[in-house]
């Protein structure tokens, strides 16, 4: 496999599945940053009032992330995920996200993000 080099910066990203345990959903907007090899996002919609990620971008571009948000139901969650990009036929990237809350019920899940050109 050859080393996948992405660079994030100014890039959107929307959810498009999800497991039945996260907030995130098809209305959550992600608006990521790129300097060196530290990528951060902040994020909203749907369930999410206001979120921040920070992430260290690792070999092939994957992203190895802390999150924080607050919901609509006034809860702090907080949560580690790992992301694993992949480049679409269209040159947009898609993200296959492997995630665990490490608040809440400390449960863990996966969740598919894709760029969206605005």
């Amino acid at each position: 496999m050859s080393n996948i080099l992405i660079n994030y910066h100014q890039k959107t990203f929307q959810s498009i599945t999800n497991t039945i345990n996260g907030e995130v959903s098809e209305e959550t907007l992600f608006y990521y940053q790129q300097k060196d090899n530290i990528v951060w996002a902040e994020y909203s919609g749907g369930a999410i009032i206001k979120g921040f990620l920070i992430a260290k971008v690792l070999e092939n571009s994957v992203l190895d992330m802390r999150y924080e948000h607050i919901n609509k139901s006034g809860e702090l969650m907080t949560g580690i995920c790992v992301s694993r990009p992949e480049i679409l036929a269209d040159g947009r990237v898609r993200l296959y996200e492997k995630w665990q809350w490490t608040s809440g019920d400390f449960s863990s899940g996966e969740s598919i993000i894709e760029e969206i050109i605005k």
